[in-house]
């Protein structure tokens, strides 16, 4: 199983800002789609057994699981409405218990530490960051649950936490690349067993 939890700061907590003729507007919400389709999808096809993990403002945590998903498709509109559906079924997530948008897709009332100590035990904590060791001299694990920020830096507070919670804090390149893109070149390191089969 591979995991990607993606730290949205500005992302939005209701279904209301969000508009599907402006998503940047809603709290860089075209950014978060694009983290779930590099995380979910190949050309043509759909990863077996990787979910990802959007946390919204810290408070609401939006999981797309490959494994159950129906009916997605990679365009950003399409993202941006089971997130929004996600959303408006938030009132149905009570304490830890996820509200279920559709096939695939849950709410949780959590935010990054809770969603960190729900994910603790089912494999690797990653933390990809632009400080971090070079992924190409890291072995990868069985099972990496990888952590990274959407545009912002992770806060004094997140930063703290995943000092203490990561088993690694790697960086995939010499150049800082957007949030989805890192996404695709972790997916291409596993892909190969650490840039060594093709």
């Amino acid at each position: 199983m591979r995991q990607f939890v993606v730290v949205g700061h500005d992302a939005p907590t209701t279904p209301d800002p969000i508009s599907f003729d402006d998503l940047p507007g809603a709290g860089r919400l075209d950014l978060l789609c694009r983290c779930v389709g590099a995380s979910v999808f190949l050309s043509h096809g759909i990863r077996d057994d990787v979910r990802v993990h959007l946390v919204h403002d810290d408070t609401f945590t939006i999981t797309f699981d490959s494994a159950s998903l129906r009916h997605l498709h990679p365009d950003e509109r399409n993202v941006a409405a089971r997130i929004r559906d996600a959303l408006a079924a938030r009132d149905e997530a009570i304490g830890h218990m996820p509200a279920d948008v559709s096939p695939g897709v849950e709410c949780r009332r959590m935010g990054v530490e809770a969603t960190l100590d729900r994910l603790d035990r089912e494999g690797t904590l990653v933390e990809l960051h632009e400080d971090g060791d070079p992924l190409v001299e890291a072995e990868p694990p069985a099972d990496p649950i990888f952590v990274l920020s959407d545009h912002n830096d992770f806060t004094e507070a997140e930063a703290d936490l995943l000092a203490e919670r990561s088993d690694r804090r790697v960086r995939v390149g010499p150049e800082l690349l957007h949030a989805d893109h890192t996404i695709t070149v972790a997916h291409n390191w596993l892909d190969t067993d650490g840039y060594t089969t093709y």
